[in-house]
């Protein structure tokens, strides 16, 4: 098996892992390095958005829409994203870091119940401790997912006390693709028109509330 170092000094492993990741002992390590050494760089805005099957993870068609939009609507130093789900959680400048490119899992397509429990249960621990972490990292949280990860996000937050302040799409949106649209999920996926015009158009909202905030003067 061949290995590299990171410029962080975390070895890469040229591995692929398979099953649930969320249970291995290699995303928990490289979680806690995130959590107890790791030095997020502040931002205005943190952008937490769900794992993918390609990785690295910017690489992915989806996240590739998603990326799309927020350099189109918010400066660079701006915002950091930030990708979670079946890997933990991970800031997105690390998603080359092992274990997290070298994995492939579907969560989706798993019917047993006693491992999607399990992932709400870690995952909500790992979200819920992230956000502990940089509560004075981000002034403003906006998450963008769907199905067990925003149940996991929502639960993390609540279990941290740090709020998530958009939470993208609106329940509303979600709705109406599950009465309206056949998907091969029921929610539909992140890369639909539909959830992607709401996420520009709502990341503008935001972005103008915090430009109208500055030249008011009120620092939140």
């Amino acid at each position: 098996m061949e290995e590299r170092r990171s410029g962080n000094g975390v070895t890469n492993h040229h591995e692929m892992l398979t099953g649930p990741p969320f249970y291995l002992p290699e995303f928990e390590k490289s979680y806690r390095y995130i959590i107890d050494e790791y030095e997020v760089e502040p931002k205005e805005i943190g952008i937490f958005i769900p794992c993918a099957v390609r990785k690295p993870y910017s690489s992915s068609p989806s996240h590739q829409l998603i990326r799309m939009i927020i350099s189109q609507v918010l400066d660079p130093d701006q915002y950091h994203i930030v990708v979670f789900g079946t890997c933990g959680i991970v800031p997105s400048e690390l998603e080359e870091m092992y274990p997290y490119a070298h994995y492939r899992y579907v969560l989706g397509r798993c019917n047993d119940d006693a491992i999607r429990r399990d992932f709400l249960r870690i995952e909500t621990e790992r979200v819920s401790g992230y956000l502990r972490k940089t509560e004075g990292t981000y002034r403003y949280r906006v998450g963008y997912c769907l199905g067990l990860f925003r149940e996991a996000l929502l639960m993390g937050s609540r279990e941290s006390g740090v709020p998530i302040d958009l939470l993208l799409p609106t329940r509303e949106r979600i709705t109406r693709v599950i009465e309206e649209e056949e998907c091969t999920f029921q929610e539909g996926s992140l890369s639909m028109d539909v959830y992607l015009g709401e996420f520009c158009d709502r990341l503008i909202e935001l972005r103008n509330s915090i430009r109208g905030s500055r030249q008011k003067g009120v620092i939140r």
